[in-house]
């Protein structure tokens, strides 16, 4: 077992998010106010909260709340195949470290969240699956069969992709399971973007639903826009690995913050509400961009993501985009996320646009660029 790197991304945003007035690159929807998620409760929900004891809460997680997230899942998961976590993170934590030892191999798709890639790589070998712009950001399915060692125990990937906004087919999400299937490997799958298809019809069916060795992480964070709430979860059809990580969180967390789990439940019983604002903004603001990139295409170029609130744009100039995301910080503050926090060789930054001010930052964005050109 190894150090765990830097974590270059959220290192970066650090010194940046809360001081800059813009987040062109948020991985995440518009918010709620606690009034406005409190206003959704229902009765039962609103007894709860109004008589809630700040207590330790259930290590596996509201009852409850389990059984509310259970519904996302469909009929081969129910609350007793779910464990929760204070935020993604912890559950790729906890998972990796349930599953992986010294010996062991992992296979992970990149670029991604850096957790997916450094916490395996803490305790074991690991081989990246990168993906490519030439290629429309698509998983070549023949790479990962080729990487697959007799020593290999996990593969661990994230759709709707983030940061490229790059979707599997339901083909290969098949052809995916089949291979671990065959290989008898565990399948972790982030899932925190789901139900941000631009295109419902394309929306998957979860890992965990499908495949007996599937993980399927989830969390409040991303598609319901709650990062403050600190609460995700993992679904898995493997009663027994489910503890094992449940071990291995009591070391961490322990349980989840009782609030959180409360206002979880309600906007979980909103789902609905809450998800067709999201997607309204999105589909507004990504409106916006294709006439943007469409005015500036002789320096910038992206694969016009499908699913999630995130897309990979690429700088067709020679400047590093390190340098464009500095000089467009210090200019205009407007907070963008060069490739070299994900450690990717392209000329790329992300970009988000699930918020109401996305517009805003965009201008902003367009005014540096007009300047530049002067």
């Amino acid at each position: 077992m190894s150090k765990l790197a830097l974590f270059k991304l959220e290192d970066y945003l650090s010194t940046r998010e809360f001081r800059a007035p813009y987040m062109l690159c948020a991985s995440d929807l518009e918010t709620h106010s606690m009034q406005e998620i409190l206003a959704m409760a229902d009765d039962e929900c609103r007894q709860i909260w109004d008589y809630l004891a700040l207590d330790y809460t259930e290590p596996y997680g509201m009852p409850l709340l389990l059984e509310q997230v259970a519904q996302i899942y469909g009929n081969d998961i129910d609350a007793d195949n779910l464990l929760s976590f204070a935020g993604a993170e912890e559950g790729i934590y906890c998972a990796c470290h349930a599953l992986l030892e010294a010996g062991d191999h992992a296979i992970v798709v990149t670029p991604c969240y850096q957790s997916l890639e450094s916490i395996p790589a803490s305790l074991c070998d690991v081989t990246q699956i990168e993906l490519d712009h030439s290629d429309g950001w698509q998983l070549d399915i023949d790479r990962i069969a080729a990487a697959i060692k007799p020593q290999t125990k996990l593969l661990l990937i994230n759709y709707p992709h983030n940061p490229t906004g790059a979707m599997l087919s339901h083909a290969q999400q098949h052809q995916l399971i089949e291979l671990a299937r065959k290989h008898n490997l565990w399948l972790f799958s982030d899932e925190v973007y789901r139900y941000l298809e631009l295109d419902p019809d394309h929306r998957l069916p979860t890992i965990a639903s499908l495949y007996e060795k599937g993980l399927s992480l989830g969390v409040m964070s991303k598609a319901f826009g709650l990062p403050g709430l600190r609460v995700g979860w993992i679904a898995c059809q493997d009663r027994d690995l489910l503890l094992a990580m449940s071990n291995v969180k009591h070391y961490l967390s322990i349980c989840n913050s009782a609030p959180s789990e409360v206002l979880a439940l309600i906007a979980l019983r909103n789902k609905d509400h809450i998800l067709d604002r999201n997607l309204a903004i999105m589909h507004h603001n990504i409106a916006l961009l294709d006439d943007f990139f469409d005015d500036y295409r002789d320096l910038l170029e992206w694969v016009r993501p499908t699913g999630g609130c995130t897309g990979f744009v690429r700088l067709k100039s020679s400047q590093p985009a390190y340098d464009f995301s500095e000089e467009l910080l210090a200019a205009k503050g407007v907070v963008t996320l060069p490739n070299s926090v994900y450690d990717y060789a392209g000329n790329h930054f992300r970009i988000g646009f699930g918020r109401k001010n996305m517009p805003e930052a965009l201008a902003q964005m367009r005014a540096f660029i007009e300047a530049r050109n002067a």
